[in-house]
């Protein structure tokens, strides 16, 4: 798989620069890359992927379906992928898969293997050893499941057996990662086909934008879910899953929200390429908050652009829908004219870090006075931003995020920033300096 294993300094100076601009085709949505994955792997029939992510969450999945069974053959240099489907059933039933630290490719494939049975080691990197998985091993043992746990309860790495699965109903919490719920209705085809599946959530479902990606894709690969609300889903027995023969996937529009900020702190205009109008991601409402902080926003079929030359306004936002690029508009705080609160944002904690612990160290730095709570943040920016180290826990975000305090803004000015272990970038857009670089006009290498 072409992906970004290159050579990446210990870490990346980043001086101030008064103006950015340009455009950014961004690459593709690690959601939709990973669900679309797996969900040509389970198909009846061979399937193209086009302009699949490259990086490291995806190549975890393109590794674990080839030790699967799954054969798949990448076009040349290019990112168009064909996969030949199984038609639900991997070949292999025993195998040692390695995740790394990708909880799109655990969830659902963990799911997936519990539902076909087999013979299943599951593992991560430590930091995947943290987080939870619990939920979702729950309801899938209450249907009839066998897994276990090797290490923690409640966390991988799993051993998966043969189960036998007797329920027609199951049910998860809501209120930790919606991967859980992503997770059941993806495998619920692989269960209903004698019966109807029902999935019912238990208390608040959170980061619902990502559950309608997930039912958007399973329909384009020929499975319908019906819905009463975000409390239940059904799956109708008999459905399979058939390729569509060909799938584009979106530009990431998490990636983008770096982009459209540095247009809003520093300027532009920027354009960011591969979303649009008709996004099927959450994220893509990233740009409605810049909105709400006074930035000039403006949308076509396959793109968004952002402009500014006012300073940014503070805003107290519900970030429900938006759990990821919420991160941004941290940063982008500390650039308004005002004090910014982030609410419901509990889900950064059992992210790829600690994201509200880790925010909060790193904005300290910054100068900026932080108040963190359970479920929120609230960031009251400093009076002068101060140069500093940033950490960045081996989380992709982290390392993206806080390149953007190196931009002047129209209240204060960026300063130096030093990334730590840059190289954190290759999880979900490997090229990420090259990219921000072109829009300060420099090469950052």
């Amino acid at each position: 798989m072409k992906t970004a294993i290159k050579s990446y300094p210990p870490f990346i100076d980043l001086q101030p620069v008064m103006k950015v601009g340009g455009t950014i085709r961004l690459p593709g949505s690690k959601s939709i890359s990973n669900r679309t994955l797996l969900l040509a792997a389970l198909s009846h029939g061979t399937t193209e992927i086009h302009d699949l992510l490259a990086s490291d969450d995806t190549l975890v999945m393109l590794n674990a379906l080839q030790k699967l069974g799954v054969h798949w053959h990448q076009c040349q240099n290019t990112q168009k992928y064909t996969v030949e489907g199984v038609g639900g059933k991997f070949p292999v039933r025993q195998a040692d898969l390695f995740m790394g630290n990708a909880g799109t490719a655990i969830r659902p494939l963990v799911a997936a293997l519990a539902v076909l049975g087999g013979d299943y080691t599951v593992h991560g990197v430590p930091r995947m050893h943290e987080r939870p998985i619990g939920d979702l091993v729950d309801a899938l043992n209450q249907a009839g499941a066998s897994i276990d746990y090797t290490g923690n309860d409640g966390f991988p790495p799993l051993h998966i057996h043969q189960g036998a699965f007797h329920a027609h109903r199951l049910q998860v919490k809501g209120n930790v990662s919606s991967q859980f719920l992503t997770a059941l209705l993806m495998a619920a085809p692989l269960i209903a086909q004698h019966h109807d599946v029902l999935i019912e959530v238990v208390g608040e479902l959170i980061s619902k934008p990502y559950i309608e990606i997930t039912l958007n894709l399973m329909a384009r690969f020929g499975v319908q879910v019906e819905r009463n609300g975000w409390q239940s889903f059904t799956i109708r027995h008999g459905q399979q899953y058939q390729s569509p023969g060909s799938i584009y996937v979106e530009g990431d529009a998490s990636s983008a929200s770096y982009f459209l900020a540095a247009a809003a702190i520093g300027g532009g205009p920027v354009r960011v390429e591969g979303i649009g109008l008709n996004s099927i991601q959450g994220d893509v409402r990233f740009a409605d908050a810049l909105a709400q902080m006074g930035v000039e926003i403006r949308k076509g079929d396959n793109w968004i652009e952002a402009e500014c030359h006012t300073p940014l306004r503070s805003i107290d936002l519900d970030c429900n829908h938006i759990p990821d690029a919420a991160m941004t508009l941290a940063v982008a705080a500390l650039y308004a004219d005002g004090t910014t609160t982030l609410r419901n944002i509990a889900s950064w904690r059992v992210k790829e870090t600690d994201r509200l612990s880790a925010m909060a160290t790193e904005l300290r730095k910054l100068g900026a006075s932080i108040e963190e709570g359970q479920d929120y943040m609230r960031i009251s920016p400093p009076s002068e931003i101060q140069a500093a180290e940033i950490a960045t826990y081996d989380d992709h975000r982290m390392a993206m995020c806080f390149s953007l305090a190196s931009l002047d803004g129209k209240l204060r000015r960026g300063a130096t920033m030093r990334i730590l272990e840059p190289q954190c970038v290759a999880k979900t857009f490997p090229d990420y300096f090259e990219a921000f670089g072109s829009l300060r006009n420099e090469d950052l290498f």
